[in-house]
């Protein structure tokens, strides 16, 4: 079976247009601005959503099977969107992580310093309701 010209530049031009969006996310987040992320774009979205309908009935044959003139364009611009991919996994791993870590250490501090002291009084007079943050549910 063959995969068709047409096919594999539109291929080729989806995965450019979501490697370029990936590396954009990549530089914002890596510069510490994550509201300039390009893959929250609806555009982009749609355009995620129509490359994996198109890639989906793509295999490793048709590829191989596409024209020779693209074959290696293809080929490069798959494994630079892949490449893409996993560093944008490893980088949104990283600030997420991050992230929690925080939101844990602020739940933290904010239940030691609501914790009773430990006195000699009687208990009845050091009793109160423990109290600790919304944010934290302790299933971050």
């Amino acid at each position: 079976m063959s995969i068709d010209r047409a096919k594999v530049e539109r291929l080729i031009v989806m995965a450019e247009r979501l490697t370029d969006a990936l590396e954009a996310d990549i530089a914002a987040l890596k510069s510490g601005h994550p509201r300039e992320l390009k893959s929250l774009d609806p555009e982009i979205q749609k355009l995620y959503a129509l490359y994996g309908r198109e890639a989906q009935g793509v295999g490793i044959d048709d590829a191989k099977a596409a024209p020779s003139d693209l074959k290696g364009k293809f080929f490069a611009v798959t494994a630079r969107f892949r490449d893409a991919l996993m560093r944008h996994a490893r980088i949104l791993a990283c600030v997420r992580n991050a992230s929690e870590g925080i939101v844990k250490a602020v739940a933290d501090e904010v239940e030691r310093r609501r914790a009773p002291l430990t006195t000699y009084a009687p208990p009845a007079a050091r009793a109160r309701p423990r109290q600790t943050a919304m944010i934290y549910n302790g299933v971050i």
